[in-house]
């Protein structure tokens, strides 16, 4: 038996030129894997370039200026568990990191985010937004604002970090457009909010969608949307609130085909929000006490 499993889990790797251990044949099937951007956004991918070259990860941008990226909406590849969510200071160069761990020994890492939506221990959604497009990295590392993204398999050793594969097709390595196809949702939070605004955080309802807080500095205002991933485009009970502490809660509730909200309101202390879908619901504490 031990034997039978020993070469069961040796079937993934083939050993290449000089001894070096290569990713072959996963053991284990793949999450069915999107581009971690809103739906119908298009990405310019570099891996030639990217920003710590090493083969097949990713560093994407999509817009014309350096700065133009800077607040874009981040989204979960495939569901699983955080198991990483911190910055990650003079360690390594990926600022401010997410690692999601999708089961059977995938893992996606999404570095050099500006702003951080989830937990480590939260279950995430596909589709649901975890964090926002940066430029965070070690003291010293002045870069630009991109999305540097890989995925991992079948641990978290940078030396396994393996094609990423999008919507079935795999990614026209170094380079390529990529159009996401990541629509349990059509929307994205941030432009529910409008210009400026930056998802800070988020909740899973259920599998019947996502309660999502977002923040704009400019004007010290909150924004609250809850998005629907289950019965989109049909009209079911859905809410967004949204409490500055000390203040009257505001609250959009009723039947709505896609999305509650967008619930905004000056907050320049600390927040209480959430919202309802599906018959399930999120209350946050009063926190992200700006």
């Amino acid at each position: 038996m031990r034997l039978r499993h020993l070469l069961r889990a040796a079937s993934a790797f083939v050993i290449g030129v000089a001894g070096t251990l290569l990713i072959a044949n996963p053991a284990h099937a793949a999450p069915a894997f999107h581009l971690p951007f809103p739906c119908g956004q298009t990405w310019q991918g570099n891996s030639s370039n990217s920003s710590a070259h090493v083969s097949w990860e990713i560093d994407f941008n999509r817009g014309s200026t350096a700065d133009a990226d800077l607040g874009d909406t981040v989204l979960a590849a495939a569901a699983g568990t955080v198991e990483v969510s911190a910055h990650q200071g003079s360690t390594n160069g990926y600022g401010n990191l997410i690692v999601i761990n999708h089961g059977g020994g995938y893992y996606t890492y999404y570095a050099h985010l500006d702003k951080r939506a989830v937990a480590a221990g939260a279950a995430v959604l596909r589709g649901q937004a975890i964090g926002a497009v940066g430029n965070t990295s070690k003291p010293g590392n002045d870069i630009s604002p991109h999305l540097h993204f890989e995925v991992r398999y079948p641990d978290r050793a940078q030396s396994h970090i393996i094609k990423a594969v999008f919507n079935g097709s795999t990614f026209s390595y170094p380079n390529a457009s990529v159009t996401s196809q990541n629509c349990a949702t059509s929307y994205d939070p941030a432009t529910v909010c409008g210009s400026g605004f930056e998802v800070i955080d988020s909740a899973k309802l259920g599998s019947a969608g996502t309660a999502n807080l977002l923040w704009k500095g400019s004007t010290g205002e909150n924004c609250v949307v809850t998005l629907k991933m289950a019965n989109v485009g049909t009209a079911t009970a859905t809410s967004a609130f949204l409490e500055p502490q000390g203040a009257a809660r505001s609250t959009d509730s009723g039947n709505f085909s896609y999305y509650a909200g967008p619930v905004i309101r000056t907050s320049p202390g600390c927040v209480k929000w959430g919202g309802s879908t599906g018959g399930s619901s999120y209350t946050s504490a009063f926190e992200h006490c700006g």
